[in-house]
């Protein structure tokens, strides 16, 4: 069995701001970032689309200690967002300082940017894209 979408193609996107994930074309559920079988009827038979990368916060943690190698980089917020296609993302809000993060952040909507940060000591040289969240004005 292969990825319709892999991971590397993923990332590319990314890079490029295109937030791409699967469309089921056996219940209609969207996946995203992408994995190798539907989350909700375990289906193969997927689409690859393009997504809006809007959604809204439903949590969110501010990290003041780092993994390793990424010790320059704290204090940063990791947000969890509901996509408007259903599917729940995480990555990086990056439009407001993580010392002034709040609940008040919980419900706004934001978009999707690819953002690549460096990697840490375990990754892949030349960093990766990771979704970066800013506020949809």
């Amino acid at each position: 069995m292969e990825y319709k979408l892999t991971w590397q193609e993923y990332n590319k996107a990314l890079k490029k701001d295109k937030l791409m994930g699967l469309k089921c074309n056996d219940c209609g559920t969207y996946t995203c970032p992408p994995t190798m079988a539907c989350c909700s009827c375990a289906s193969t038979n997927h689409e690859i689309v393009e997504m809006s990368g809007k959604g809204k916060i439903v949590t969110f943690t501010v990290v003041n200690i780092a993994p390793e190698g990424r010790e320059n980089e704290v204090p940063y917020t990791i947000a969890m967002v509901e996509l408007d296609e259903g599917p729940w993302i995480m990555g990086n809000l990056v439009d407001m300082d993580p010392r002034n993060v709040t609940m008040d952040v919980i419900g706004k909507k934001v978009k999707i940017h690819g953002r690549v940060f460096p990697g840490d000591h375990y990754s892949e040289a030349g960093g990766m894209a990771r979704p970066a969240f800013y506020f949809d004005k």
